[in-house]
């Protein structure tokens, strides 16, 4: 159902007649829902259009207050920009690891940009990490599916792989599992690698965390978005700032820009050569061009 989410937005908010909303209440709807759904501003307006639309149905029927549709704000998108565009790029990446250095070295924050970045691996696989999934010596990282103790991965044992890691990474890992890591050990008596002090970090922070690095004002550099000043708990509300998802995305662009085989993008990253074709695969179609006259000089 289009309108599910609002519905449960609505039910949460003790909203029992749709004659009760305002515009100050719809664009509540707006900042709960991209939060709520870790959404980039394509899916923001793609949702809001939709609900705009049942207002418009609603105000015909006197449902709503007139003009009510007026007030839903739809955020506006670049030229060219859709739901496949949205995603951090290789220089971007590089100033907010180069930040997390200096400032930040081995917190817990710098952990997770690092690894999203370096592995491409989805927000889920990151939680369900434990410390002891880590061989500093060999330089690999083992992902494991252990759905009956809380850390299910997307395609369960499927999934399950070792991911090599760079010294670099190493070094930080070490740093963050030797001095700062909590120590904190998880409803099923496992210790996280990425911990907080009260147990497993959940996804919900993880995401917080990446829009918080992510978003230009954290290297210094001026936003676009009209949110200002950010706050920590307000940060989702920066257009600038992306997803884990949106990382991830621009993770495996860069390993395709810098040709590393897409069959080992695929298992290094656990996601099908279609399915990285068809959603990962940023590069433009001139990049593209490029890349294949490398293989044809001769032809």
């Amino acid at each position: 159902m289009r309108l599910s989410h609002f519905i449960r937005w609505c039910n949460e908010q003790e909203i029992d007649n749709i004659n009760e909303l305002t515009g100050r209440k719809l664009h509540q709807y707006r900042l709960w829902r991209k939060r709520d759904g870790n959404l980039n501003r394509v899916s923001v307006r793609t949702q809001l259009s939709t609900i705009k639309q049942a207002i418009k149905l609603w105000e015909s029927i006197d449902a709503v207050e007139p003009d009510l549709h007026e007030k839903v704000d739809i955020p506006e998108l670049d030229k060219g920009e859709n739901a496949r565009s949205v995603m951090i790029e290789a220089n971007q990446a590089d100033a907010i690891l180069e930040h997390l250095e200096r400032f930040e070295h081995a917190s817990r924050r710098h952990v997770i940009f690092l690894l999203l970045w370096r592995t491409a691996m989805r927000t889920g696989t990151l939680r369900s990490l434990d410390v002891d999934d880590v061989d500093l010596k060999e330089g690999y990282i083992r992902v494991v599916h252990r759905a009956d103790y809380g850390t299910p991965l997307k395609n369960k044992s499927g999934g399950e792989r070792y991911v090599a890691i760079s010294d670099e990474t190493c070094y930080v890992l070490e740093d963050w599992i030797e001095h700062l890591h909590p120590g904190k050990r998880d409803d099923h008596d496992r210790t996280p690698l990425v911990a907080t002090n009260y147990g497993r970090i959940s996804k919900s922070n993880i995401r917080k965390q990446t829009y918080w690095v992510t978003a230009p004002q954290f290297v210094n550099e001026e936003c676009s978005c009209s949110s200002s000043p950010h706050a920590y708990n307000s940060i989702h509300e920066c257009d600038d700032a992306v997803s884990p998802h949106a990382l991830r995305r621009g993770a495996i662009t860069h390993m395709i820009r810098s040709d590393v085989p897409k069959e080992v993008v695929s298992d290094r990253a656990d996601v099908s050569s279609d399915v990285l074709d068809k959603h990962y695969n940023e590069m433009t179609e001139k990049e593209k061009m490029e890349k294949r006259r490398g293989y044809l000089k001769t032809i």
